[in-house]
């Protein structure tokens, strides 16, 4: 598979003030204290300043994330100098733009990787960490795209180096890292098997293109693995879950296979066989997405316009959105998310 890699864009150099016609307060979803859903609050409070380099989206619609949850919860602090806001996605029309951040100009339909401050109705953004809105695509489908596509590109392709031809298998499969993985690995060629919980959930997986859905109430996913590769294993494993998934995970991959952490829903401790790793030869490797660079951030916008943005203009990947809430309905939005009954992504809507 050859994976394209644009050049960089020249960084920005200076930052202006808003304009005069911006709005000089805004709506916002704060977190009042760690706990349950019922700490977010709507506020109003001033508009972010722009940086150089950043641009200022006036958003329309935002996603909500698993992350968004554990930073309520006080466990999943964000990072130096980005927004405590919670919301790592949006779509929207840039509102304003810094000195010669290069690309984007004022009305742009975009869509946007957020380092917080998402759940707003404006934003500002770092310029390499925004992309062209699909005109297929809704303001809700597109602001479902930018923190799933981001973590599945770096995890699944440049961690997991998976390749035409090859199986995945991933965990959580229903959920909006799950339904775009399935998507996303499918249009790149590769066969995808997932984990999911309950009949319905496995059948939606299928729907989307996964060859095999696993109810993980009543299936053992390595006897289903096996059983599916022809005792052979996967190539790679997507996971969220670890705990007791870890050691199960290395007896389910092929020789040579890859194991990517991108959470631990069971536990983070764990014990694993290193002889089977040594005798297969396993690879594992884990990431976080929000604490990278704005550079790293940037590359990964550039692979995923050049090797996935055709798929979502022709409809070959479309964002699943499971239910739309208003932006004063975060607290529900966090508990419908909490519920795992969620297929697909939950989304605010903002303008």
């Amino acid at each position: 598979m050859s994976i394209l890699q644009p050049e960089a864009k020249t960084a920005a150099i200076a930052a202006p003030a808003l304009p005069n016609t911006m709005p000089s307060t805004m709506r916002v979803i704060t977190i009042s204290r760690p706990g349950g859903p019922e700490v977010l609050v709507l506020e109003s409070i001033p508009l972010p300043s722009l940086k150089s380099g950043e641009v200022l989206i006036k958003v329309q619609a935002a996603g909500v994330n698993r992350p968004d949850l554990l930073q309520r919860q006080g466990l999943y602090a964000p990072p130096l100098g980005a927004s405590p806001l919670p919301g790592l996605e949006v779509a929207g029309e840039i509102a304003a733009v810094a000195d010669s951040q290069g690309r984007w100009k004022i009305g742009d339909e975009v869509l946007a990787l957020c380092n917080g401050g998402g759940y707003a109705e404006y934003c500002a953004v770092p310029a390499g960490q925004v992309l062209p809105k699909p005109a297929s695509l809704d303001w809700h489908q597109a602001a479902g795209i930018a923190e799933t596509c981001f973590t599945v590109w770096t995890n699944v392709f440049d961690r997991g180096r998976l390749q035409p031809g090859e199986t995945l298998l991933v965990h959580g499969g229903a959920s909006g890292i799950g339904t775009t993985a399935i998507q996303i690995a499918s249009a790149m060629g590769s066969r995808v098997l997932v984990t999911a919980r309950g009949k319905e959930r496995a059948a939606a997986c299928e729907g989307l293109g996964a060859s095999r859905g696993i109810d993980r109430n009543s299936e053992d996913f390595v006897e289903v693995v096996m059983a599916h590769t022809e005792g052979q294993g996967v190539d790679v494993i997507l996971d969220m879950v670890g705990g007791d998934y870890s050691s199960r995970n290395l007896a389910a991959l092929a020789i040579e296979g890859r194991l990517v952490q991108i959470a631990h829903l069971r536990g983070a401790e764990v014990t694993l066989d290193l002889s089977m790793i040594m005798r297969k030869r396993l690879t594992i490797s884990g990431s976080t997405l929000r604490p990278r660079s704005p550079e790293d951030k940037a590359q990964i916008a550039r692979n995923l316009e050049a090797n996935i943005w055709q798929f979502l203009h022709n409809g070959r990947i479309k964002p699943q959105i499971a239910k739309v809430f208003a932006l004063d309905q975060a607290v529900a939005a966090h508990r419908e998310l909490e519920s795992g009954s969620v297929i697909g992504k939950i989304i605010l809507a903002i303008g």
